[in-house]
């Protein structure tokens, strides 16, 4: 092949295409690479220049030339030899078909789920195939998400009053998210680990000692943000109502006080009650059961959880405890609500469509 000067001319609707194929991130290496070639070769490059460009060898730049002037930008999407589009593997709608209903519809003898070389082997195809096929049509076998549907007789009416809560709270008074997160661990790893530095992560031991347990019971207020928290050994009854005392003392004696509360059998004993017959300005509003998602105080126990807690190391209770109370002070000292924008009957609307959904599932008429 002789070493030419090539000028190519493209027209704008050819070199539109090109560059688009060029900018897209999911445009294989090969085609990106012939279609540097061309548009370089239509800017009037020299080979030396659209070689360093292109990152390809002098005969690479000859070839993709020619192939251009012979074909246009189909002849650039196709391997000759093979008459088919480079980086594609052919394969007919019947058999993507396939793959996507036995993804759908059926499990693998030996596992619970499909991988892509397990479907590739199932469907004599390469594993990459599979996992394009996936992504086209937004299918992940090997993710799975958690859900529980309540079953509490009176679930609309709980969901009005904690919404209507969150969202027109009621003049002269404070709400609260109110719950107990128990069992926290106080955790020492049996060996120090290593600080994070360039190019490697932080290392703890995966193993750890434990020092016992704690209760975070936590008030978050909903206007606010601000966070009323206390550790107590347990979560009975006795404990909740010296909670309540904290909130008593806490609260501006003028505001009456709603908590809304889980439905755990402490908050609804007799000594509790008896308590809050002698203080007449809470009230405890119940979210229904297999429902934690209605309590926002949930999230501050996730957040908690995943700043403080998680990758803590503590040599005693009261190392996680001062650290639990440290955590509080310094998000009250800068506090930010969560805000809830989901409306009761945007809530009950997704519920009765996901009953619906559970009972044709049952029912095997999906």
């Amino acid at each position: 092949m002789r070493n030419i000067k090539a000028c190519l001319y493209l027209a704008p609707a050819d070199r539109t295409t090109l560059e688009r194929l060029v900018a897209d991130g999911k445009t294989g290496q090969k085609i990106a690479a012939r279609a540097r070639i061309v548009l370089a070769s239509g800017r009037g490059l020299g080979t030396n220049a659209i070689m360093r460009e292109a990152r390809v060898s002098k005969p690479s730049v000859w070839r993709w030339q020619a192939a251009y002037m012979e074909g246009g930008i189909e002849r650039l999407l196709r391997d000759k030899d093979k008459g088919e589009r480079a980086g594609k593997a052919s394969i007919s709608d019947a058999v993507r078909l396939a793959i996507v209903t036995k993804t759908a519809q059926e499990k693998p003898a030996a596992a619970t789920h499909w991988s892509a070389r397990t479907m590739a082997k199932a469907m004599g195809v390469g594993h990459t195939t599979v996992q394009r096929i996936w992504k086209e049509h937004g299918l992940k076998p090997h993710l799975t998400r958690t859900f529980k549907l309540s079953n509490d007789p009176n679930f609309a009416e709980k969901v009005v009053d904690v919404v209507g809560l969150y969202l027109n709270p009621p003049d002269k008074a404070v709400v609260l998210c109110v719950d107990a997160k128990s069992q926290i661990q106080a955790l020492d790893r049996t060996q120090p680990g290593l600080p994070m530095k360039k190019g490697r992560a932080e290392t703890m031991t995966h193993d750890y000692k434990r020092h016992g347990t704690t209760t975070l019971f936590a008030a978050l207020d909903v206007k606010t943000g601000e966070v009323i928290g206390e550790c107590l050994p347990k979560h009975r009854a006795k404990e909740f109502i010296r909670f309540l005392k904290k909130i008593d003392a806490s609260v501006d004696k003028h505001l009456a006080i709603h908590a809304i509360c889980d439905n755990y059998s402490t908050h609804k004993t007799p000594e509790v009650k008896a308590w809050l017959a002698k203080h007449p300005r809470f009230t405890l509003h119940f979210i229904p059961t297999s429902s934690s998602w209605l309590n926002l105080v949930e999230r501050l126990f996730a957040e908690i959880t995943r700043q403080r807690i998680r990758r803590g190391v503590f040599k005693s209770v009261d190392d996680l405890k001062a650290a639990i109370v440290a955590w509080i002070e310094d998000r009250n000292a800068n506090p930010k609500p969560f805000k809830w924008t989901a409306k009761a009957d945007t809530i009950l609307e997704k519920t009765t469509r996901a009953r619906k959904i559970l009972e044709q599932s049952k029912a095997g008429t999906l």
